[in-house]
């Protein structure tokens, strides 16, 4: 008799295996490569438009301050000679300059007046720049620093309204006072006092401060 069942096919080593369905821990691990993947290629090219591109690092900083650089000019010196003084002078003469900045003495003579109020010993100097730059100078010396501050108080009343004035130093003691007065002609009347002696110098108005600045009495 004939068998007649139907052979069902083998399964085991020989077999076709079904595909499976991936489960959802495979795909969360797929998604995590892919995430990590992506961020090393967005590190990687900061890095490298880093090196390309210097400026890429710093393009959002904060601009330095660019340093002051302070030029300062040089002191103006004569271009005239100054008058010859080798004859005997006292030690007040001495002490007067033969140069200030840019003038040069032209002339050294003995001044009455301030004599005339009390003063030991004055001259009457001129200073020239060699151009059109003209100073005229009196100088005096008193007994004491009293009576040397009476002839400078008086000098400034003489000389008008006082534009301004402070202390004079030497060192950081106060040895008298100085005033700024406007004269006609663009000029100016510098008057000082500096112990027993008082100075006034009257010149070009945008020179007398510097010149009494840079005068050694």
């Amino acid at each position: 008799m004939t068998d007649q069942r139907v052979n069902s096919p083998r399964t085991g080593a020989t077999a076709s295996v079904a595909a499976r369905k991936a489960s959802p821990a495979v795909y969360r691990r797929r998604r995590l490569v892919v995430a990590v993947g992506a961020l090393v290629i967005v590190l990687a090219l900061i890095l490298v438009g880093g090196f390309v591109w210097p400026g890429f690092w710093r393009a959002e900083a904060t601009p330095q301050p660019v340093p002051t650089v302070t030029v300062t000019a040089p002191v103006p010196t004569p271009t005239v000679k100054a008058m010859d003084r080798s004859g005997d002078e006292t030690a007040f003469q001495k002490a007067l300059p033969s140069t200030v900045l840019q003038f040069a003495l032209g002339s050294l003579a003995e001044a009455k007046e301030p004599k005339g109020q009390g003063a030991l010993e004055a001259w009457n100097a001129e200073y020239a720049d060699g151009d059109t730059g003209e100073v005229a100078l009196v100088a005096g010396q008193w007994a004491t620093s009293d009576e040397a501050a009476e002839a400078a108080a008086a000098w400034t009343a003489a000389a008008g309204e006082v534009d301004r004035e402070g202390d004079v130093k030497v060192g950081k003691k106060v040895v008298g006072q100085y005033a700024v007065v406007p004269a006609d002609g663009g000029k100016a009347v510098v008057v000082w006092q500096n112990g027993t002696a008082v100075m006034q110098a009257t010149g070009p108005a945008d020179v007398m401060e510097d010149f009494y600045a840079a005068f050694p009495l």
